[in-house]
């Protein structure tokens, strides 16, 4: 066996210290996610929220590995974004944005960390207002929880990605609401956020993924996005758009300075997984920016929206594909909903519902301690759902 196969060998969830290191990414994220919902108050500034959130990462993150001779990279590995209403995803506005949240809002919470490259990403929505939620809002963000346990109990050995595009768009269908188009879950490995498999959420003609099949001991980041509308967003403003991710495979000889200066330095602290423009010298990011994006070597992360007046929800987690069954190890438990819709007279979502998340061992293998508060390995059961089995 050659260095290169013993490295890449090692680097997968065959080795207890990448279990280890996707596990300590997770428990972060998910008490950063803890504290961006207690901060979703009415007349929170969203920026003020959303640096919280990666101050907090990078907090917990900067406290690990401190006395290791090999430098470990560790830290945010996708900026905070808080999406409300009918926006779908990526706000994370520039510290000059006076937008605040209001009662009522329906928030999109959108977050990763990772050590040594190792990811955990989770999104979580989250209605700004006391008691249940009702009517639309409560069934969108059914639609998207009991989607996401649906994809939880599919995205398995054995089983191809078409299964779960098929199966979110029929739970989707049942809450009479939409899986938005676009979204793609992404098989995620060492440093690489946005893996080649992947599942699409939205089977059509324009948008086609290689059919594949999922593998033991592979992860990935699951993402359901779900409307009122029709589940077709646009981009309504570039200028919106303040998150990025250096091509790394693309190169360009930058003609204007400001271009040049920015460049260097996204290479420098930012050579790899996505940022926020917040965390560049701002005067010469918004010049800079735009060649660099015009020249590919930097993807950026839209502002999307559907209609004024849709109600778009947002659930992702990390899963672990374990030789013993999926661990979930990014969620957050949801507020009370009381939808209109149910799943009472949809017999295949019920089976898909009923099917185990892990696997029994043969010979009884250690018992798994009682996880952490918030660190739960799959999402609290929807109120009015079928209370979905564990074995």
């Amino acid at each position: 066996m050659s260095d290169d196969e013993r490295e890449e060998k090692e680097l997968d969830l065959t080795s207890p210290e990448v279990v280890t290191k996707y596990k300590g990414a997770a428990e972060i994220v998910n008490k950063a996610l803890q504290l961006v919902v207690s901060e979703c108050k009415p007349k929170a500034k969203i920026v003020d929220v959303c640096e919280k959130g990666d101050a907090f990462i990078k907090e917990q993150t900067g406290n690990m590995y401190k006395n290791v001779k090999k430098k470990i990279e560790r830290g945010v590995a996708f900026p905070t974004c808080i999406s409300v209403n009918n926006t779908v995803c990526h706000y994370s506005p520039l510290s000059s944005d006076e937008t605040i949240l209001e009662e009522g809002d329906m928030v999109k919470i959108d977050m990763g960390c990772h050590i040594d490259g190792f990811i955990a990403v989770v999104a979580h929505t989250h209605v700004v207002q006391g008691g249940p939620v009702t009517g639309r809002a409560a069934d969108v963000l059914a639609a998207a929880n009991t989607a996401a346990e649906v994809a939880l109990r599919l995205v398995r050995p054995g089983r191809k990605n078409s299964d779960v595009t098929e199966a979110i768009q029929k739970v989707a269908a049942a809450y009479d609401c939409k899986i938005v188009e676009g979204v793609l879950s992404h098989q995620m490995k060492q440093f690489v956020i946005d893996g080649n498999k992947v599942v699409l959420s939205v089977s059509n003609p324009d948008t086609r993924v290689d059919d594949a099949e999922f593998e033991e001991n592979e992860v990935y980041s699951v993402d359901i996005v779900t409307s009122t509308g029709e589940g077709k967003p646009k981009l309504l403003d570039e200028k919106q758009t303040t998150i990025y991710k250096r091509a790394v495979d693309k190169s360009y000889n930058l003609k204007m300075k400001a271009s040049r200066f920015i460049f260097s330095e996204i290479s420098q602290k930012f050579p790899i997984m996505p940022f926020t423009a917040r965390d560049l010298e701002e005067k010469r990011a918004r010049l800079g920016l735009v060649e660099c994006v015009n020249h590919d070597l930097l993807q950026p992360y839209p502002v999307l929206h559907e209609k004024p007046g849709d109600l778009v929800a947002h659930i992702k987690f990390t899963v672990l594909l374990m030789p013993n069954g999926s661990d979930r190890i990014t969620s957050h438990a949801l507020q009370e909903l009381s939808p209109a819709k149910t799943i009472d007279d949809e017999p295949e979502i019920k089976t898909w519902l009923a099917l185990p998340v892990k696997t029994k061992k043969k010979g009884g293998g250690k018992k798994k301690k009682a996880g952490k508060k918030g660190e739960s390995s799959q999402a609290d059961p929807m109120e009015g759902e079928p209370n979905v089995a564990e074995s």
